[in-house]
């Protein structure tokens, strides 16, 4: 596997210098932050980022994520040109050597949680998801906790109205309609296209869900057959949904070279629909995550890797969920559960 780190461009408050003394890090997980959707990524700022990567020894293959536009979600005659442009952006993705694009088809919201900064027993703070919360809040007048800076009341509004008519199979067919028209791009690049499940798994404020379960990855497999049609395989998403069997998943969906990369973290559950996130380890949380990355190991996994999000610990403010000490930590127990995994494998 290839360890990695998100990083979110030289405005991260992470400094890339820091995550290259990571041991074991292969390189960063990256994108184009203030381009709006539906835009084409310049050639030019794409190759920049990945310099600056490769300046501190770190590959940069990954990219997340290229944003879908709204218009392509809900199958508007507007979307045969965003879908243009998505086109080029993967040429010029594939033109720098990035190699996997991880990207949702989530309606509005590509992630829900009620609180940035749950304060754990030890003093560290996590995000966390009460369902009971989510049921208390108007539909009409939404504020949640990191989306209030993304859509004024009325946009959100106007954007949630649009999805009334979109039915799960409508959107699941834009979906395949989106990935068919990129198939000639991905060919020619050799770019991976890596879908993230629905997070949290299930339906919010009636918008539709589609990629949270086997049956909803194996309808997408089965529609868009190529390889280059993956997975990213995140523990967090698919493990808040409790029927979920992640080992199971991770090692059929490795054995059939579905999976492109793969997002791992711990979640405690905290009710049927209320989780909240905790270090990576299998104690601190309710996923067993060495037996999910030997399952990952014995399908035949060889793709990327990264700690998903950490808890804010030792005082570090910043980006929730996104400091580096708990990312730091996760990503060297991660490589101790590769090492171990891949060396019982190997001695089998």
């Amino acid at each position: 596997m290839k360890l990695t780190f998100r990083w979110f461009g030289e405005n991260d408050a992470v400094p890339i210098k820091y995550i290259a003394q990571i041991p074991g890090i292969y390189g960063v997980v990256t994108a184009l932050y203030g381009i709006p959707a539906g835009e084409i990524w310049p050639l030019d700022a794409i190759s920049k980022l990945k310099g600056a990567a490769e300046s501190h020894g770190l590959a940069a293959e990954v990219i997340e994520s290229v944003p879908v536009h709204e218009d392509i979600k809900l199958g508007l005659p507007s979307r045969d040109r965003y879908i243009k442009n998505y086109i080029e952006t993967l040429k010029n993705l594939g033109a720098a050597g990035f190699k996997c694009v991880c990207y949702n088809f989530m309606p509005v919201f590509d992630w829900v949680r009620t609180d940035l900064k749950l304060k754990n027993a030890d003093g560290s703070t996590s995000l966390a998801y009460r369902e009971e919360e989510i049921r208390k809040l108007d539909k009409n007048s939404l504020s949640l906790p990191g989306w209030d800076e993304s859509y004024t009341k009325e946009e959100l509004s106007g954007l949630l109205e649009s999805y009334n008519a979109v039915t799960p199979r409508k959107l699941f067919e834009n979906l395949v309609y989106f990935l068919e028209a990129l198939m000639p791009a991905l060919e020619e690049t050799g770019i991976n296209m890596a879908i993230h499940p629905d997070d949290p798994p299930w339906e919010i404020f009636g918008l539709p869900r589609i990629i949270s379960a086997e049956d909803g990855l194996d309808k997408l497999f089965a529609a868009v057959p190529s390889k280059h049609n993956g997975l990213a395989f995140c523990t967090g998403s698919l493990g808040a949904k409790r029927a979920n069997d992640l080992p199971r998943l991770a090692k059929k969906y490795a054995e059939a070279g579905r999976i492109h990369f793969a997002h791992l973290r711990n979640i405690a559950y905290d009710g049927d629909l209320s989780f909240r996130e905790t270090a990576h380890n299998s104690a601190s949380g309710s996923l067993d995550m060495f037996v999910i990355v030997s399952a990952l190991v014995r399908g035949g996994f060889s793709g990327y890797v990264r700690p998903d999000h950490g808890r804010n610990i030792f005082g570090e403010e910043g980006k929730p969920g996104y400091g580096l000490y708990d990312r730091a930590l996760g990503a060297a127990y991660l490589n101790g559960l590769f090492e171990a995994a891949e060396k019982m494998v190997a001695n089998s």
